[in-house]
């Protein structure tokens, strides 16, 4: 298992695939499958037969996991692709832009 750079709620922009460019909201992270869900990528349509939750059934379309390696943390400030770093402030571990040196 690789150390994850990536955290629930960072916005990130997909380097790699199908949805090359696209941005969006980290929902979850998988660590044991290297892989996150990201808000409004990757989205897929899944058939759903009539239940009591959903009672005309259809198609949903929901977003499915994208690898962690064809994503990369977008920087808030300078809106461009960057790397993370670790350095401590205090007593704490904080993690910051390398291009922007600003805490994220």
């Amino acid at each position: 298992m690789i150390k994850l750079k990536i955290k629930s709620g960072d916005t990130v922009r997909v380097i790699a695939g199908d949805h090359k460019g696209s941005e969006g909201k980290v929902l979850r992270v998988l660590r044991e499958k290297n892989k996150a869900i990201v808000e409004g990528v990757n989205m897929v349509s899944k058939h759903t037969k009539p239940s009591a939750k959903n009672p005309q059934g259809g198609i949903v379309k929901k977003e499915a996991p994208i690898h962690i390696s064809n994503i990369a943390l977008v920087d808030p400030k300078t809106k461009e692709t960057t790397k993370t770093g670790v350095r401590k402030e205090g007593d704490k571990n904080v993690r910051f832009s390398k291009k922007s040196n600003q805490v994220l």
